[in-house]
C-alpha cells in the first residue's frame, strides 16, 4: 500500500463533507494589478490584531516614529509587536473602534503622518540559507506576521510547533471566499515573492513535502507560480476543484492529504502545517528585505465601488479613506460596507474603523447584489444547514442551543468546531442568521473559560504563596534555633554567659520599668503643682497666730449672762445647799454607776458653796485662759506627765491648739458653774477641740490624751486638798497648778478621772474622722 506522501504524488485528492457553490463574483476586482493605497492623513493601529496577548506600548504621546518603527513590544510567542506603517507623529492613544463583528473599541495608536514616508533601520536576512531556523523564527515574530488568512494566528508561535512534528506543509491558495481575490492578484503579480517565502518555511520546518493548494478558477495564478517552482524546490502545485469552503485549513487538510484534523486540535497534530499565501510573501519581505508587517493587499469590490481591485493598503488606514479614493457611491436605501467575503464577512457599524492584518476585503454591495434579510422565520427542520456543513455538525441544534444559552450542550455538539463558514446560513429557507448564533455563544463560552482559568491562576498563585511563606517561616525559625545553640555552644565553651540572653534581659526589665512608671501629662503636672501651692498657702495660714477678737467679744457676752443668772438663782441656791447637806455620801454611792457611762466630772454637793467663791472660781478660770494663752509651752513641759513619749517635739501650732481649747473650757465653766452645784450630774465636754483644717496625727492626739490623763489626776489631788481646808481659791493656788481647768470647790473621784481620760482618748483616736464636726462645734461656741 502505498504512502500518503506517494498518493499525493501521484496527484490523489480526498474530499471532505458538505461544501456548497455560491456565486463567485471574483472578476469584478481580478482584472486590475494591484495598486497602492497611498499615504492618509491618520492612522490607527489597533494595540491587538491577532489571536493572543496584546503588547506593551514602548512610545509615548508627542514621540515622532519612523516606518517600520516598532510601537509595541512582548517577550512570548504569542505576542507580536505593531509597527509604524510610516512616519509622522503619536498624536493619541485612545479607544477607537475595531474591524470586529462586536463593533466594540479597543486600545489604539493614532499617528498624524508627515508624508516623507522615512524609513527606519531594518535588520535583513539575504542569506537566511545559512541561518538557523530559531533565529528566523525570532525574526519573524519580531516583524510582527501573524497569520493573514483571516484567523491572525501568530506565525512564529505555529513555526515553533511544527518544529520536528510535521512532514507536509501546505500553502493555503485557495482563496474559496465569494468577492475576494487578494491572493489571486498577489499570485500573479509577485509570484516570484511568493515562492520565495515559500522556500524560507522550507527552510525552516524542513517538511518532506511542500503542497500548494489552489483552486481551479485561478489559471493566471497557476501559471505564474509553476513559471517559478524549479524542481530542485520540492514544491507541488496541486490544483482542487472550486468548493466553498475549501479554503478552510482543516478542510483543505483533507483534501490534500486524506488526514482528518481531530476535534479542537491543529493540523500539527496529524503532522501537517499550513500557511496562507499572503503569509508567505510577509515573510519573504521580512527576512529578505527587512520589512516588518506593515501593509497588506486588500480587495475593494462590490458594486457601489467605481474603482474596483485590489491595493496595497498600510494597516491603520481608515476604510473611510479607502471609500473616498476609489470612488464608493453608497445605495440609497440600504447602505452597507462589509468587511469580509459576503459570506463569512460582516457588516461594520461606521466608515472610521482602520485596516489592520487581517483584513482581506471591502465589499460595498447594493441591494440587488446582494439581498439583505431583514427577518428570520421559524426553523423547519429541513436538515438543509446539515446536508452542507463541511465540520459534520448539527447546525439546527446548535441555533436552539445557543439560542436557549445552553452552552453546555453547545460544548457536547461541538460548537467549537464550527468555522463559521456560513454555508449553513446560506442555504437556510428560514433565513436565520445562524453564525451569529454561533459567534456569540463562542464568546460567551470563551469569556466563561478565561473566568475559570483566571479563578485557576488565582488559586495556584495564592497556595504557591501561602507555601513560600510556610517554607520561609520554617527556615527563618530553623536558623534563629541554629544560631542560639551554636551561641550557647561557643558561650558555653568560653565559659562566659550568654551574652546575648543578659542584654535582652536588660532591655525587658528597662521596658518593664519604663510600663511601671507612671508618665504624668504636662496637664496632670500642672494640676498637681496648682494644688500644692494651694495647700502650701493653706499651711502657713494655719500657722498664724490666730485672731481671738470675736471669741473675746462672745466671752464678755457671755460672762454678763452668767452674772444675771447668778443673781437670779443665788435664793434657789441656797435652799438646795441646805437640802443636799443632810445626805452627803448616799448620793455619791448611788452615782457611780452613772459615771461609768458618763465619762464627765462629778459634782460634790456636799460642800456648801458661797456664791463668793463661785464668782472667785469663774475668775480663776479666766485669769488661767489668759495665762495658758501666754505660757502654753512652759505650762505643757511643766506638766507631770508620765505616759507622754517625750521624744515627740510639742508643735508650736499644737500649743496654740491647746491654748484655744483651754479659753474654751474657761468660758464654758464660767457659764456651768452655778448650775454645776444645783444639778445632778452634768456631762462635760471632754472633747479637745481642734481646727480641722490641720490633719490630726495619732501620735499627737495619744500626746493629747496622756496630757488630759495627768492633769485630771493632778486636779483630783487639788480638788481634795481644797475641800479639807475649805479656803477660798486665791492668785497663789492658781500659779501653783496652772493645768486645773475645774472649779477646785468641786470634789473629783480618781475613778471618775480615769474614765474622763479614757473618754479622751476614745474621741482622740475619732479625731481625724470627726474634724468636719468638730469644727462647727468650735464655731458655734
Amino acid at each position: 500500500m502505498l504512502s500518503i506522501i506517494e498518493q499525493i504524488k501521484q496527484g490523489k485528492l480526498w474530499d471532505f463533507h458538505g461544501g456548497i457553490h455560491p456565486a463567485e463574483n471574483k472578476a469584478l476586482s481580478s482584472k486590475q494589478p494591484i495598486k497602492a493605497a497611498g499615504i492618509p492623513h491618520e492612522l490607527v493601529l489597533p494595540l491587538k490584531q491577532h489571536i493572543g496577548s496584546r503588547g506593551d506600548i514602548i512610545i509615548n504621546i508627542g514621540d515622532h516614529v519612523l516606518k517600520g518603527q516598532p510601537l509595541t513590544q512582548g517577550d512570548i510567542a504569542m505576542c507580536v509587536p505593531i509597527h509604524a506603517p510610516s512616519s509622522g507623529t503619536i498624536t493619541a492613544i485612545e479607544q477607537r473602534t475595531t474591524a470586529h463583528p462586536s463593533g466594540l473599541t479597543d486600545l489604539c495608536i493614532v499617528i498624524a503622518t508627515d508624508s516623507q514616508d522615512t524609513w527606519c533601520q531594518t535588520k535583513q536576512y539575504p542569506d537566511y540559507q545559512d541561518r538557523d531556523p530559531a533565529e528566523l523564527i525570532e525574526a519573524i515574530r519580531l516583524a510582527g506576521i501573524a497569520g493573514l488568512g483571516g484567523a491572525g494566528f501568530p506565525t512564529a508561535r505555529k513555526l515553533q510547533g511544527g518544529l520536528g512534528n510535521v512532514d507536509i506543509l501546505i500553502i493555503n491558495a485557495a482563496e474559496c471566499e465569494p468577492y475576494i481575490t487578494a491572493d489571486d492578484r498577489l499570485m500573479q503579480d509577485y509570484a516570484d515573492e511568493v515562492i520565495e517565502g515559500v522556500r524560507i518555511l522550507r527552510h525552516i520546518i524542513a517538511p518532506k513535502l511542500t503542497l500548494i493548494g489552489i483552486e481551479d478558477n485561478k489559471p493566471e495564478a497557476i501559471k505564474a507560480l509553476e513559471a517559478c517552482v524549479s524542481e530542485d524546490d520540492n514544491i507541488i502545485i496541486r490544483v482542487i476543484p472550486t468548493k466553498y469552503p475549501s479554503g478552510s485549513s482543516k478542510q483543505l487538510v483533507k483534501l490534500l492529504t486524506g488526514r482528518e484534523v481531530p476535534s479542537q486540535a491543529r493540523s500539527t497534530s496529524i503532522g501537517v502545517i499550513m500557511q496562507n499565501i499572503g503569509t508567505a510573501f510577509a515573510i519573504k519581505r521580512a527576512i529578505v528585505n527587512g520589512e516588518p508587517l506593515i501593509e497588506r493587499v486588500v480587495t475593494l469590490t462590490g458594486e457601489a465601488f467605481k474603482q474596483r481591485g485590489n491595493v496595497f493598503a498600510l494597516l491603520g488606514t481608515p476604510i473611510a479613506y479607502l471609500l473616498e479614493k476609489f470612488g464608493y457611491q453608497a445605495d440609497k436605501k440600504y447602505p452597507r460596507v462589509i468587511i469580509g467575503g459576503s459570506l463569512m464577512g460582516f457588516t461594520l457599524p461606521h466608515a472610521n474603523v482602520p485596516i489592520t492584518k487581517i483584513t482581506n476585503c471591502i465589499l460595498t454591495p447594493k441591494r440587488k447584489e446582494l439581498p439583505l434579510h431583514t427577518y428570520e422565520m421559524a426553523c423547519i427542520r429541513c436538515s438543509a444547514c446539515a446536508d452542507v456543513c463541511p465540520s459534520s455538525l448539527l447546525p439546527q441544534q446548535l441555533q436552539w442551543y445557543a439560542k436557549d444559552k445552553d452552552y453546555d450542550k453547545c460544548e457536547e455538539y461541538n460548537l467549537s468546531d464550527c468555522i463559521e463558514c456560513g454555508a449553513c446560513a446560506y442555504v437556510c429557507p428560514s433565513e436565520i442568521p445562524l453564525v451569529q448564533y454561533y459567534r456569540q455563544a463562542k464568546a460567551e463560552i470563551w469569556e466563561r473559560k478565561q473566568d475559570e482559568m483566571s479563578a485557576e491562576r488565582a488559586r495556584q498563585r495564592f497556595e504557591a504563596k501561602q507555601q513560600r511563606m510556610e517554607r520561609d517561616k520554617a527556615d527563618r525559625e530553623n536558623r534563629f534555633a541554629k544560631a542560639a545553640t551554636d551561641r550557647r555552644q561557643n558561650m558555653a565553651a568560653s565559659g562566659g554567659d550568654d551574652a546575648v540572653a543578659a542584654a535582652i534581659a536588660r532591655v525587658k526589665a528597662k521596658q518593664a520599668a519604663v510600663a511601671t512608671t507612671p508618665t504624668i501629662k504636662p496637664a496632670v503636672a500642672a494640676a498637681i503643682a496648682k494644688a500644692k501651692a494651694k495647700q502650701a498657702a493653706s499651711t502657713s495660714e494655719a500657722n498664724a497666730e490666730p485672731d481671738n477678737s470675736e471669741m473675746a467679744a462672745l466671752r464678755k457676752q457671755r460672762k454678763l449672762q452668767a452674772r444675771e443668772q447668778k443673781a437670779a438663782k443665788h435664793a434657789e441656791l441656797m435652799q438646795q445647799q441646805q437640802a443636799d447637806t443632810d445626805q452627803p455620801s448616799a448620793q455619791n454611792t448611788d452615782k457611780k454607776d452613772a459615771v461609768a457611762a458618763e465619762p464627765v466630772t462629778k459634782v460634790n454637793t456636799d460642800a456648801a458653796v458661797d456664791p463668793k467663791k463661785a464668782a472667785v472660781a469663774a475668775a480663776v478660770a479666766r485669769a488661767k485662759a489668759r495665762k495658758a494663752a501666754q505660757q502654753a509651752p512652759a505650762a505643757i513641759d511643766a506638766e507631770p506627765v508620765t505616759e507622754v513619749n517625750t521624744d515627740t517635739a510639742i508643735d508650736p501650732k499644737k500649743a496654740a491648739v491647746a491654748a484655744a481649747v483651754a479659753r474654751a473650757k474657761a468660758r464654758k465653766a464660767a457659764q456651768q458653774a452655778p448650775a454645776t452645784i444645783d444639778a445632778e450630774p452634768v456631762a462635760a465636754e471632754p472633747v479637745t477641740k481642734i481646727n480641722t483644717d490641720t490633719a490630726v496625727d495619732p501620735k499627737k492626739a495619744a500626746v493629747a490624751a496622756a496630757i488630759a490623763r495627768a492633769k485630771a489626776r493632778k486636779a483630783a489631788q487639788q480638788a481634795q486638798v481644797s475641800i479639807e481646808t475649805q479656803a477660798p481659791v486665791n492668785d497663789a493656788t492658781t500659779d501653783a497648778a496652772p493645768a486645773a481647768e475645774v472649779n477646785t470647790d468641786v470634789v473629783i473621784d480618781p475613778k471618775k478621772a480615769a474614765v474622763a481620760a479614757a473618754v479622751a482618748r476614745a474621741k482622740a483616736r475619732k479625731a481625724a474622722q470627726q474634724a468636719n464636726k468638730a469644727q462647727s462645734n468650735i464655731e458655734e461656741e
